[in-house]
Protein backbone atom coordinates (compact mmCIF):
# COMPACT_ATOMS: atom_id res chain seq x y z
CA UNK A 1 0.00 0.00 0.00
CA UNK A 2 1.32 3.35 -1.04
CA UNK A 3 1.66 6.02 1.50
CA UNK A 4 2.26 9.64 0.52
CA UNK A 5 4.77 10.85 2.80
CA UNK A 6 3.97 14.85 2.44
CA UNK A 7 0.89 14.16 4.97
CA UNK A 8 3.11 12.71 7.50
CA UNK A 9 5.61 14.03 9.97
CA UNK A 10 8.21 12.21 11.42
CA UNK A 11 10.31 12.69 13.97
CA UNK A 12 13.36 13.92 11.80
CA UNK A 13 11.33 16.38 10.36
CA UNK A 14 10.37 18.12 13.76
CA UNK A 15 12.19 21.70 14.84
CA UNK A 16 11.63 23.32 17.97
CA UNK A 17 9.56 26.55 18.12
CA UNK A 18 11.76 29.64 17.48
CA UNK A 19 12.60 32.18 20.56
CA UNK A 20 10.24 34.28 19.67
CA UNK A 21 7.43 31.94 19.46
CA UNK A 22 7.80 31.20 22.58
CA UNK A 23 7.82 34.71 24.07
CA UNK A 24 4.06 35.28 22.27
CA UNK A 25 3.04 32.38 24.19
CA UNK A 26 4.23 33.22 27.06
CA UNK A 27 2.76 36.54 27.17
CA UNK A 28 -0.76 35.46 25.84
CA UNK A 29 -0.62 33.45 29.00
CA UNK A 30 0.54 36.18 31.20
CA UNK A 31 -2.12 37.87 30.48
CA UNK A 32 -4.56 35.48 30.50
CA UNK A 33 -3.69 34.87 34.22
CA UNK A 34 -3.89 38.61 34.87
CA UNK A 35 -7.59 39.01 33.46
CA UNK A 36 -8.68 35.97 35.15
CA UNK A 37 -7.22 37.73 38.19
CA UNK A 38 -8.84 40.48 37.43
CA UNK A 39 -12.29 39.01 37.27
CA UNK A 40 -12.32 37.21 40.53
CA UNK A 41 -11.26 40.29 41.84
CA UNK A 42 -14.35 42.26 40.76
CA UNK A 43 -16.79 39.40 41.45
CA UNK A 44 -15.76 39.41 45.17
CA UNK A 45 -15.99 42.76 45.41
CA UNK A 46 -18.90 42.97 43.73
CA UNK A 47 -20.71 40.00 46.40
CA UNK A 48 -19.10 41.62 49.32
CA UNK A 49 -20.67 45.18 48.58
CA UNK A 50 -23.06 47.18 51.04
CA UNK A 51 -26.23 44.15 50.86
CA UNK A 52 -28.75 47.07 50.09
CA UNK A 53 -27.51 48.07 46.94
CA UNK A 54 -26.76 44.46 46.04
CA UNK A 55 -30.62 43.74 46.81
CA UNK A 56 -31.13 46.42 43.92
CA UNK A 57 -29.11 45.62 42.22
CA UNK A 58 -30.31 42.06 42.38
CA UNK A 59 -34.08 43.39 41.67
CA UNK A 60 -33.31 45.01 38.66
CA UNK A 61 -31.91 41.99 36.75
CA UNK A 62 -34.85 40.20 38.13
CA UNK A 63 -37.37 42.48 36.59
CA UNK A 64 -35.07 43.24 33.56
CA UNK A 65 -35.33 39.31 33.24
CA UNK A 66 -39.18 38.99 33.78
CA UNK A 67 -39.94 41.34 30.93
CA UNK A 68 -38.58 38.86 28.65
CA UNK A 69 -40.22 36.06 30.34
CA UNK A 70 -43.35 34.56 31.63
CA UNK A 71 -44.14 34.18 35.41
CA UNK A 72 -43.82 30.87 36.35
CA UNK A 73 -46.75 30.10 39.02
CA UNK A 74 -46.53 27.12 41.67
CA UNK A 75 -48.26 24.16 40.58
CA UNK A 76 -51.34 23.53 42.90
CA UNK A 77 -52.39 19.89 43.85
CA UNK A 78 -55.65 19.07 43.32
CA UNK A 79 -57.73 19.50 46.11
CA UNK A 80 -58.68 16.26 48.16
CA UNK A 81 -62.06 14.47 47.28
CA UNK A 82 -64.62 14.23 50.32
CA UNK A 83 -65.16 11.13 51.56
CA UNK A 84 -67.65 8.58 49.80
CA UNK A 85 -71.13 8.47 51.96
CA UNK A 86 -71.39 5.08 53.39
CA UNK A 87 -75.06 4.31 52.71
CA UNK A 88 -77.45 1.65 51.53
CA UNK A 89 -79.32 2.65 48.88
CA UNK A 90 -83.06 2.49 48.59
CA UNK A 91 -82.98 2.62 44.39
CA UNK A 92 -81.93 4.42 41.51
CA UNK A 93 -83.44 7.78 40.61
CA UNK A 94 -83.32 8.82 36.60
CA UNK A 95 -84.09 12.48 36.14
CA UNK A 96 -85.23 13.91 32.60
CA UNK A 97 -85.39 17.91 33.21
CA UNK A 98 -87.27 20.20 31.32
CA UNK A 99 -86.95 23.59 30.46
CA UNK A 100 -84.04 26.35 29.52
CA UNK A 101 -80.45 26.35 31.37
CA UNK A 102 -81.66 28.08 34.92
CA UNK A 103 -84.89 26.30 34.84
CA UNK A 104 -82.73 22.89 34.78
CA UNK A 105 -79.88 23.76 36.73
CA UNK A 106 -82.05 24.40 39.82
CA UNK A 107 -84.10 21.17 38.66
CA UNK A 108 -80.67 19.29 39.10
CA UNK A 109 -80.14 20.85 42.63
CA UNK A 110 -83.50 19.70 43.79
CA UNK A 111 -83.13 16.18 42.50
CA UNK A 112 -79.65 15.45 44.10
CA UNK A 113 -81.24 17.06 47.24
CA UNK A 114 -84.25 14.52 46.83
CA UNK A 115 -81.59 11.71 46.35
CA UNK A 116 -79.92 12.68 49.49
CA UNK A 117 -83.19 12.83 51.71
CA UNK A 118 -84.07 9.57 50.25
CA UNK A 119 -80.76 7.76 50.36
CA UNK A 120 -81.17 6.81 46.37
CA UNK A 121 -78.49 6.60 43.91
CA UNK A 122 -78.79 9.25 41.11
CA UNK A 123 -78.47 8.76 37.80
CA UNK A 124 -76.81 12.25 35.76
CA UNK A 125 -79.58 14.48 35.00
CA UNK A 126 -80.71 14.15 31.37
CA UNK A 127 -81.16 17.55 30.01
CA UNK A 128 -84.62 19.07 27.91
CA UNK A 129 -84.03 18.52 24.10
CA UNK A 130 -87.71 19.05 23.18
CA UNK A 131 -87.69 23.12 24.02
CA UNK A 132 -88.18 25.33 21.36
CA UNK A 133 -84.66 25.83 21.00
CA UNK A 134 -84.31 21.74 20.11
CA UNK A 135 -80.85 22.19 22.13
CA UNK A 136 -79.30 18.83 21.42
CA UNK A 137 -76.22 19.27 24.68
CA UNK A 138 -75.98 16.88 27.14
CA UNK A 139 -75.20 17.22 30.54
CA UNK A 140 -71.11 16.83 29.86
CA UNK A 141 -71.41 19.65 27.08
CA UNK A 142 -72.99 22.22 29.45
CA UNK A 143 -71.52 20.90 33.28
CA UNK A 144 -68.02 19.64 34.34
CA UNK A 145 -69.78 15.85 35.01
CA UNK A 146 -66.28 14.80 36.77
CA UNK A 147 -66.53 17.35 39.19
CA UNK A 148 -70.10 17.34 39.70
CA UNK A 149 -69.75 13.23 40.37
CA UNK A 150 -66.46 13.59 43.36
CA UNK A 151 -67.74 17.06 44.50
CA UNK A 152 -70.56 15.44 45.70
CA UNK A 153 -69.98 12.01 46.55
CA UNK A 154 -70.05 12.36 50.11
CA UNK A 155 -73.64 13.19 49.58
CA UNK A 156 -75.02 11.06 47.23
CA UNK A 157 -73.57 8.34 44.82
CA UNK A 158 -74.03 9.37 41.39
CA UNK A 159 -73.75 7.47 38.18
CA UNK A 160 -73.09 8.60 34.81
CA UNK A 161 -75.50 6.28 32.92
CA UNK A 162 -78.30 4.17 34.34
CA UNK A 163 -77.00 0.34 34.25
CA UNK A 164 -78.01 -2.04 31.61
CA UNK A 165 -80.03 -4.06 33.46
CA UNK A 166 -82.92 -1.84 33.86
CA UNK A 167 -82.54 0.01 30.59
CA UNK A 168 -85.41 -1.39 27.69
CA UNK A 169 -82.94 -2.72 25.53
CA UNK A 170 -82.76 -5.46 28.20
CA UNK A 171 -86.66 -5.72 28.56
CA UNK A 172 -86.59 -3.23 32.11
CA UNK A 173 -89.75 -1.81 31.95
CA UNK A 174 -89.52 1.93 33.76
CA UNK A 175 -91.51 3.11 36.07
CA UNK A 176 -92.70 6.83 35.12
CA UNK A 177 -94.12 9.49 37.43
CA UNK A 178 -93.68 13.30 37.80
CA UNK A 179 -93.39 14.13 41.62
CA UNK A 180 -95.41 17.25 42.79
CA UNK A 181 -94.97 20.60 42.74
CA UNK A 182 -93.68 22.34 45.43
CA UNK A 183 -94.05 19.20 47.48
CA UNK A 184 -92.00 18.86 50.75
CA UNK A 185 -89.97 16.49 52.25
CA UNK A 186 -93.08 14.24 53.67
CA UNK A 187 -94.11 13.80 50.73
CA UNK A 188 -91.16 12.35 49.07
CA UNK A 189 -90.57 10.50 52.67
CA UNK A 190 -94.50 9.19 52.71
CA UNK A 191 -95.39 9.10 49.38
CA UNK A 192 -92.56 8.30 46.59
CA UNK A 193 -89.84 6.55 48.88
CA UNK A 194 -92.20 3.36 49.20
CA UNK A 195 -93.05 3.09 45.64
CA UNK A 196 -88.74 2.85 45.26
CA UNK A 197 -89.05 -0.14 47.83
CA UNK A 198 -91.43 -1.66 45.39
CA UNK A 199 -90.04 -0.63 41.71
CA UNK A 200 -86.07 -0.47 42.19
CA UNK A 201 -85.62 2.40 39.69
CA UNK A 202 -88.39 5.11 39.36
CA UNK A 203 -87.98 8.05 36.01
CA UNK A 204 -89.01 11.41 37.14
CA UNK A 205 -90.14 12.61 34.04
CA UNK A 206 -90.86 16.44 35.25
CA UNK A 207 -87.85 18.11 37.34
CA UNK A 208 -89.44 21.93 37.74
CA UNK A 209 -90.23 23.26 40.43
CA UNK A 210 -91.21 19.47 42.42
CA UNK A 211 -89.44 21.13 45.82
CA UNK A 212 -90.91 23.52 48.09
CA UNK A 213 -89.10 26.78 48.52
CA UNK A 214 -89.50 27.08 52.49
CA UNK A 215 -90.52 24.25 55.50
CA UNK A 216 -87.46 22.07 54.73
CA UNK A 217 -84.67 21.04 57.20
CA UNK A 218 -81.81 23.39 57.18
CA UNK A 219 -79.01 21.30 56.05
CA UNK A 220 -81.57 19.98 52.81
CA UNK A 221 -81.45 23.96 51.95
CA UNK A 222 -78.15 23.83 52.39
CA UNK A 223 -77.40 20.83 50.45
CA UNK A 224 -79.44 22.68 47.66
CA UNK A 225 -77.23 25.77 47.53
CA UNK A 226 -73.74 23.12 48.06
CA UNK A 227 -74.92 21.63 44.52
CA UNK A 228 -75.94 25.30 43.32
CA UNK A 229 -72.79 27.36 44.36
CA UNK A 230 -70.06 24.84 43.96
CA UNK A 231 -71.55 21.46 42.64
CA UNK A 232 -72.43 22.63 39.21
CA UNK A 233 -69.42 24.14 37.18
CA UNK A 234 -69.09 24.86 34.05
CA UNK A 235 -67.20 22.81 31.05
CA UNK A 236 -63.59 24.44 31.45
CA UNK A 237 -64.42 25.59 27.46
CA UNK A 238 -67.57 27.41 28.69
CA UNK A 239 -66.12 28.71 31.93
CA UNK A 240 -62.78 29.64 29.70
CA UNK A 241 -64.99 31.81 27.24
CA UNK A 242 -66.87 33.28 29.85
CA UNK A 243 -63.93 34.80 31.75
CA UNK A 244 -62.46 36.02 28.49
CA UNK A 245 -66.10 37.77 27.88
CA UNK A 246 -66.02 39.69 31.38
CA UNK A 247 -62.21 40.44 31.41
CA UNK A 248 -62.97 42.60 28.38
CA UNK A 249 -66.03 44.51 30.01
CA UNK A 250 -63.91 45.00 32.71
CA UNK A 251 -61.10 46.63 30.64
CA UNK A 252 -63.49 48.75 29.35
CA UNK A 253 -64.93 50.02 32.47
CA UNK A 254 -67.88 49.24 34.64
CA UNK A 255 -71.09 47.69 32.89
CA UNK A 256 -74.82 46.97 33.54
CA UNK A 257 -75.32 43.52 31.90
CA UNK A 258 -79.09 43.62 31.03
CA UNK A 259 -81.04 40.62 30.41
CA UNK A 260 -83.94 41.61 27.67
CA UNK A 261 -86.08 38.72 27.39
CA UNK A 262 -87.64 40.28 23.72
CA UNK A 263 -87.14 36.33 21.61
CA UNK A 264 -89.60 35.60 20.24
CA UNK A 265 -90.79 32.47 21.62
CA UNK A 266 -90.65 34.45 25.00
CA UNK A 267 -93.48 36.73 23.38
CA UNK A 268 -95.21 33.89 22.13
CA UNK A 269 -95.44 31.80 24.95
CA UNK A 270 -96.22 34.77 27.41
CA UNK A 271 -98.84 35.64 24.93
CA UNK A 272 -97.22 39.53 24.65
CA UNK A 273 -97.08 41.34 21.27
CA UNK A 274 -96.95 45.30 22.74
CA UNK A 275 -94.82 47.22 19.92
CA UNK A 276 -95.30 44.66 17.25
CA UNK A 277 -96.29 44.85 13.89
CA UNK A 278 -99.66 43.25 12.35
CA UNK A 279 -97.79 41.20 10.48
CA UNK A 280 -95.42 40.23 13.66
CA UNK A 281 -98.54 39.68 16.14
CA UNK A 282 -99.88 37.42 13.37
CA UNK A 283 -96.40 35.26 13.68
CA UNK A 284 -96.39 34.97 17.67
CA UNK A 285 -100.17 34.29 17.59
CA UNK A 286 -99.60 31.68 15.02
CA UNK A 287 -96.50 30.22 17.34
CA UNK A 288 -98.67 30.09 20.62
CA UNK A 289 -101.41 28.07 18.64
CA UNK A 290 -104.02 30.32 20.67
CA UNK A 291 -105.20 34.07 20.96
CA UNK A 292 -103.14 36.47 22.00
CA UNK A 293 -104.55 39.26 24.93
CA UNK A 294 -101.25 41.46 25.23
CA UNK A 295 -102.55 44.46 26.52
CA UNK A 296 -104.41 42.94 29.74
CA UNK A 297 -101.84 40.89 30.67
CA UNK A 298 -98.96 43.56 29.92
CA UNK A 299 -100.95 45.70 32.49
CA UNK A 300 -101.02 43.31 35.03
CA UNK A 301 -97.20 43.32 34.87
CA UNK A 302 -96.53 39.83 32.78
CA UNK A 303 -94.99 41.04 30.09
CA UNK A 304 -91.80 41.82 29.23
CA UNK A 305 -90.76 45.57 29.00
CA UNK A 306 -90.09 46.13 24.90
CA UNK A 307 -86.30 47.26 24.14
CA UNK A 308 -87.99 50.50 23.95
CA UNK A 309 -89.40 50.82 27.60
CA UNK A 310 -86.08 49.55 28.92
CA UNK A 311 -84.55 52.83 27.56
CA UNK A 312 -86.50 55.10 29.58
CA UNK A 313 -86.51 52.81 32.33
CA UNK A 314 -82.64 53.20 31.88
CA UNK A 315 -82.75 56.75 31.85
CA UNK A 316 -85.05 57.54 34.73
CA UNK A 317 -82.86 55.15 36.91
CA UNK A 318 -79.58 57.37 36.42
CA UNK A 319 -77.68 55.73 33.90
CA UNK A 320 -76.47 57.94 31.76
CA UNK A 321 -75.33 57.82 27.61
CA UNK A 322 -72.10 56.44 28.18
CA UNK A 323 -73.00 53.49 30.33
CA UNK A 324 -71.83 50.97 28.97
CA UNK A 325 -74.31 48.04 28.62
CA UNK A 326 -74.36 43.99 27.33
CA UNK A 327 -77.24 42.46 26.24
CA UNK A 328 -77.66 39.16 27.92
CA UNK A 329 -80.18 37.85 25.96
CA UNK A 330 -80.58 35.56 22.87
CA UNK A 331 -81.73 36.95 19.31
CA UNK A 332 -84.23 39.67 19.73
CA UNK A 333 -87.59 39.69 17.79
CA UNK A 334 -87.29 41.98 14.92
CA UNK A 335 -83.91 42.61 16.12
CA UNK A 336 -82.84 45.60 13.94
CA UNK A 337 -85.11 48.14 14.85
CA UNK A 338 -86.54 47.06 17.95
CA UNK A 339 -82.43 48.00 18.82
CA UNK A 340 -82.39 51.02 17.15
CA UNK A 341 -83.50 53.61 20.02
CA UNK A 342 -81.26 50.81 22.33
CA UNK A 343 -78.38 51.50 20.68
CA UNK A 344 -79.13 55.34 20.16
CA UNK A 345 -79.40 56.19 23.78
CA UNK A 346 -76.72 53.65 24.61
CA UNK A 347 -73.91 53.96 22.00
CA UNK A 348 -71.53 51.59 24.29
CA UNK A 349 -74.16 48.48 23.71
CA UNK A 350 -72.64 45.28 23.15
CA UNK A 351 -73.24 41.52 22.95
CA UNK A 352 -71.35 38.31 23.28
CA UNK A 353 -71.09 38.29 19.05
CA UNK A 354 -69.03 41.82 19.18
CA UNK A 355 -66.70 41.10 21.74
CA UNK A 356 -65.67 37.70 20.40
CA UNK A 357 -63.89 36.58 17.04
CA UNK A 358 -66.85 34.42 15.26
CA UNK A 359 -64.42 31.19 15.08
CA UNK A 360 -64.73 31.41 18.98
CA UNK A 361 -68.54 31.33 19.72
CA UNK A 362 -68.57 28.70 16.47
CA UNK A 363 -68.32 25.61 18.69
CA UNK A 364 -71.93 27.42 21.07
CA UNK A 365 -73.41 27.70 17.58
CA UNK A 366 -77.13 25.76 17.41
CA UNK A 367 -76.81 25.25 21.54
CA UNK A 368 -79.04 27.51 23.42
CA UNK A 369 -77.83 26.53 26.63
CA UNK A 370 -74.31 26.96 26.12
CA UNK A 371 -74.94 30.34 24.88
CA UNK A 372 -76.77 30.64 27.78
CA UNK A 373 -73.93 29.85 30.06
CA UNK A 374 -71.85 32.84 28.21
CA UNK A 375 -74.28 35.13 29.26
CA UNK A 376 -75.13 33.58 32.57
CA UNK A 377 -71.14 34.00 33.79
CA UNK A 378 -71.37 37.82 32.28
CA UNK A 379 -74.63 38.92 34.05
CA UNK A 380 -73.08 37.33 37.58
CA UNK A 381 -70.33 39.43 37.09
CA UNK A 382 -71.79 42.40 36.30
CA UNK A 383 -71.41 45.45 38.12
CA UNK A 384 -75.21 45.40 37.72
CA UNK A 385 -78.25 43.11 36.64
CA UNK A 386 -81.51 44.10 35.39
CA UNK A 387 -83.71 41.78 33.87
CA UNK A 388 -86.51 42.73 32.10
CA UNK A 389 -88.69 39.72 32.95
CA UNK A 390 -88.63 38.12 36.49
CA UNK A 391 -87.79 34.80 34.73
CA UNK A 392 -85.41 31.28 35.67
CA UNK A 393 -82.48 33.37 34.78
CA UNK A 394 -83.43 36.21 36.40
CA UNK A 395 -83.80 34.58 39.62
CA UNK A 396 -80.95 32.17 39.33
CA UNK A 397 -78.34 34.79 38.66
CA UNK A 398 -80.23 37.22 41.29
CA UNK A 399 -79.40 34.51 43.79
CA UNK A 400 -75.80 33.76 42.99
CA UNK A 401 -75.52 37.98 43.42
CA UNK A 402 -76.94 37.77 46.51
CA UNK A 403 -74.43 35.01 47.66
CA UNK A 404 -71.40 36.50 46.31
CA UNK A 405 -72.09 39.72 48.55
CA UNK A 406 -75.76 41.31 47.68
CA UNK A 407 -74.16 42.16 44.04
CA UNK A 408 -76.66 45.25 43.07
CA UNK A 409 -79.54 43.61 41.11
CA UNK A 410 -82.65 45.84 39.81
CA UNK A 411 -85.91 43.87 40.11
CA UNK A 412 -88.16 46.01 37.34
CA UNK A 413 -91.56 46.52 39.01
CA UNK A 414 -93.29 46.15 35.70
CA UNK A 415 -96.45 46.15 36.51
CA UNK A 416 -96.08 50.28 38.37
CA UNK A 417 -93.90 50.47 35.57
CA UNK A 418 -96.08 50.19 32.71
CA UNK A 419 -98.65 52.13 34.38
CA UNK A 420 -95.56 55.61 34.73
CA UNK A 421 -94.51 54.62 30.80
CA UNK A 422 -98.28 55.12 29.60
CA UNK A 423 -98.70 58.11 31.69
CA UNK A 424 -95.42 59.49 30.28
CA UNK A 425 -96.06 58.80 26.77
CA UNK A 426 -99.74 60.40 26.89
CA UNK A 427 -97.39 63.34 28.15
CA UNK A 428 -100.03 62.99 31.28
CA UNK A 429 -96.83 63.45 33.74
CA UNK A 430 -93.40 65.06 32.64
CA UNK A 431 -90.10 63.12 32.85
CA UNK A 432 -88.84 64.74 35.88
CA UNK A 433 -91.97 63.69 37.61
CA UNK A 434 -91.89 60.13 35.83
CA UNK A 435 -88.45 59.55 36.56
CA UNK A 436 -88.82 60.35 40.30
CA UNK A 437 -91.74 57.82 40.58
CA UNK A 438 -89.32 54.90 38.63
CA UNK A 439 -86.76 55.12 41.35
CA UNK A 440 -89.28 55.24 43.96
CA UNK A 441 -90.48 52.35 42.98
CA UNK A 442 -87.57 50.38 43.02
CA UNK A 443 -86.04 51.32 46.69
CA UNK A 444 -85.47 48.98 49.48
CA UNK A 445 -85.61 45.13 48.33
CA UNK A 446 -85.95 45.55 44.53
CA UNK A 447 -82.26 46.47 44.43
CA UNK A 448 -80.74 43.06 45.51
CA UNK A 449 -80.19 44.08 49.43
CA UNK A 450 -80.44 41.41 52.31
CA UNK A 451 -83.67 40.34 53.03
CA UNK A 452 -85.91 36.95 53.96
CA UNK A 453 -87.80 35.19 51.58
CA UNK A 454 -91.66 36.14 51.23
CA UNK A 455 -93.31 33.29 52.91
CA UNK A 456 -97.24 32.07 51.03
CA UNK A 457 -98.81 29.66 52.87
CA UNK A 458 -100.47 27.55 49.97
CA UNK A 459 -100.29 29.51 47.25
CA UNK A 460 -95.72 28.29 46.54
CA UNK A 461 -95.96 30.17 42.75
CA UNK A 462 -96.72 34.10 44.41
CA UNK A 463 -93.48 33.45 47.15
CA UNK A 464 -90.23 34.36 46.82
CA UNK A 465 -88.42 31.60 44.72
CA UNK A 466 -85.85 29.52 46.69
CA UNK A 467 -83.11 29.89 44.29
CA UNK A 468 -83.78 34.07 43.76
CA UNK A 469 -82.73 34.34 47.60
CA UNK A 470 -81.17 31.35 49.67
CA UNK A 471 -81.09 33.34 52.85
CA UNK A 472 -79.91 30.26 54.79
CA UNK A 473 -76.59 30.01 52.78
CA UNK A 474 -76.42 33.68 53.00
CA UNK A 475 -75.45 33.64 56.59
CA UNK A 476 -72.78 31.24 56.85
CA UNK A 477 -71.23 32.68 53.08
CA UNK A 478 -67.71 35.04 54.23
CA UNK A 479 -68.87 38.19 51.96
Amino acid sequence: MEIRSENIQTRSDYKPPSQAVLKTRLKVWFVSVCSSILIWTCLIQLFATDELWHSRFSTGLTNQISRFSFPVEPIQPPSPLPPRRNYTSNGILRVSCNGGLNQMRAAICDMVTVARLLNLTLVVPELDKKSFWADPSDFEDIFDIKHFIDSLRDEVRILRRLPNRYSNKYGHKLFEMPPVSWSNDKYYLQKVLPRFRKQKVIHFNRSDTRLANNGLSLDLQRLRCRVNFQGLKFTPRIEALGSKLVRILQQRGPFVALHLRYEMDMLAFSGCNHGCTEEEAEELKKMREKEIVSEERRVQGMCPLTPEEAVLVLKALGFQKDTQVYIAASEIYSGARRLALLKESFPRIVKKEMLLDPTELQQFQNHSSQMAALDFIVSVASNTFIPTYYGNMAKVVEGHRRYLGFKKTILLNRKRLVELLDLHNNKTISWDQFAVSVKEAHEGRRMGEPTHRKVISNKPKEEDYFYANPHECISENPL
